[in-house]
């Protein structure tokens, strides 16, 4: 104890200059975007190589159950395939809902979070790939999340199971439009609010993107409606929406480049300006 107690007092202005260093560059970073966004870019590149170490690890003992979801995602397919009668009908699996296989970025999941009030998900694709923030993020199944920050070659996602980033979504049977949220309880189910009480839904009713998302390609499934309440204080409907996702269990998505954001929102810039 005497000897640790000896080291500090003879290396106490060192440590302290390393303590006042340390405290200088957090608030340098802390101040400036420009400083804040390397580091975060540089943290992407160190976290998303171990995150892709473990992936990989973790890749190889879970193929059993991998080749059982390829066999029944196959056999779906081929169900489909046998029940078009004109064979020149089969819809192009390169594409989703109108999206060019060229707009459509392949990416793998190789780090999931899902206890949080706010989740993130990390991929093994970044602004080398083409990723940039606030594209959207789906699979064969339904929508993920959205590009929060890249790195060269990673990328985090701002999952669907969040409690601050509502997303644009309608019923599919009458276009309906509401907000997608999470409450932070059941990774299972979404919430969809601000449905007004017009609409007519039920149990079962299929939720997908609105067209007023300028992230997501419209009619992107999202899930079904399980329970519907009335908000005392809107007097609008709140529904609990089952997820098509297992959010807990991602493996491979498909990040979309949406085209026709940037026009979009400069116009509405303008618009708004004008008014």
């Amino acid at each position: 104890m005497q000897q640790i107690f000896n080291f500090i007092f003879k290396n106490s202005y060192r440590m302290l200059f390393l303590l006042l260093m340390i405290i200088a560059v957090s608030l340098t970073i802390q101040s400036h975007s420009y400083h804040k966004s390397k580091v975060i870019s540089s943290a992407n590149f160190f976290t998303g190589g171990v995150y892709e170490m473990t992936s990989n690890v973790e890749g190889y003992f879970n193929l059993k159950v991998q080749n059982e979801e390829l066999a029944k995602e196959n056999a779906r397919l081929k169900g489909l395939l046998f029940n078009i009668k004109d064979s020149t009908k089969v819809p192009n699996l390169d594409s989703i809902k109108g999206v060019k296989k060229t707009d459509i970025i392949i990416s793998k999941v190789i780090k999931n979070s899902y206890s949080n009030q706010v989740n993130f998900l990390t991929l093994n694709s970044g602004f080398k790939q083409g990723v940039k923030p606030e594209m959207g993020v789906i699979n064969s199944l339904g929508i993920v999340g959205v590009v929060e920050n890249t790195s060269a070659n990673y990328s985090t996602v701002l999952s669907i199971l969040n409690t601050e980033s509502p997303l644009n979504a309608k019923v599919k049977k009458s276009n309906h439009i509401g907000s997608l949220t999470w409450n932070g309880k059941n990774t299972g189910f979404v919430q969809l609010t601000d449905v007004p009480r017009l609409a007519t839904v039920r149990k079962g009713d299929t939720i997908v993107t609105g067209a007023q998302s300028t992230i997501f390609p419209e009619n992107i499934g999202i899930g079904t409606i399980e329970k519907i309440y009335i908000d005392n204080e809107t007097n609008l409907y709140m529904i609990d929406v089952r997820l098509f996702n297992d959010m807990t269990s991602l493996g491979h998505v498909y990040i979309i480049r949406n085209k026709d954001r940037e026009e979009i929102i400069n116009l509405e810039k303008k618009t708004q300006k004008n008014e």
